[in-house]
């Protein structure tokens, strides 16, 4: 297991990037928000050239996510797509999942309740 962890943006926002296997697992803690955009956009995209790109977004420590998360993940999953791979969300609290059904992001981006059902499916 490897592991990265990318400075927060505004003291909102924690990001650490895990690779599990061959699945790049990106965990988010505090607010995604406007201010914290910048601090994930890495993170979340496939490195240049990588094909067939697994990437898990882990929600279950993000307490509020607005449009801007939103965006993040839509484009997120255009790249792994682009890319051959794909793109899943993990353990969003109710509020925050409330958020991606609202929007229907989750009809795009398979929502899963724990990281480890994330990994599995």
């Amino acid at each position: 297991m490897v592991t990265d962890a990318f400075p927060a943006q505004s003291g909102h926002l924690t990001v650490t990037r895990s690779d599990v296997g061959d699945v790049r697992v990106v965990s988010l803690c505090g607010e995604l928000d406007h201010a914290a955009r910048d601090a994930i956009g890495d993170a979340l995209h496939p490195p240049a050239g990588a094909e067939g790109p697994r990437t898990v977004v882990d929600l279950t420590g993000v307490t509020f996510m607005d449009s801007s998360g939103i965006n993040l993940l839509t484009a997120a999953h255009r790249a792994a797509q682009d890319a051959q791979g794909w793109l899943r969300v993990a353990g969003a609290r109710p509020s925050v999942l409330r958020v991606i059904e609202l929007v229907g992001v989750d009809r795009l981006v398979p929502c899963h309740p724990t990281l480890r059902q994330a990994l599995e499916n």
